[in-house]
């Protein structure tokens, strides 16, 4: 078994990317690849954090967004007067749907 079973195997070179941590990450790209299409910066699978190809100056996190629920979303699109409306329609529809809707 060889290449002729399975294949042209293409040739390829590994670039090494380093996060914050020291993780390393290793990638994989053809080795005709021109170096401006090989990234600059990756996401570190083992952290999220950026990685780079400087193992002494990995590229440090431009701003840490901080975890927002689905109701922060819901209130950054609308106002308390929208939401109230919102609520009301729901209530009436489930009411209706429930038989319980008082005139």
């Amino acid at each position: 078994m060889g290449e002729q079973d399975r294949g042209y195997h293409a040739d390829r070179i590994q670039v090494s990317y380093w996060d914050e941590h020291g993780n390393e990450t290793v990638r994989n790209f053809a080795a005709n690849l021109p170096e401006d299409e090989i990234p600059v910066t990756i996401d570190s699978p083992s952290t999220g954090l950026p990685a780079g190809r400087d193992k002494n100056n990995p590229p440090l996190v431009t701003k840490l967004e901080p975890y927002k629920t689905h109701l922060a979303y819901v209130k950054e699109r609308r106002t308390e007067e929208e939401a109230a409306t919102l609520l009301g329609e729901a209530l009436d529809q489930l009411r209706a749907r429930r038989g319980t809707l008082t005139s």
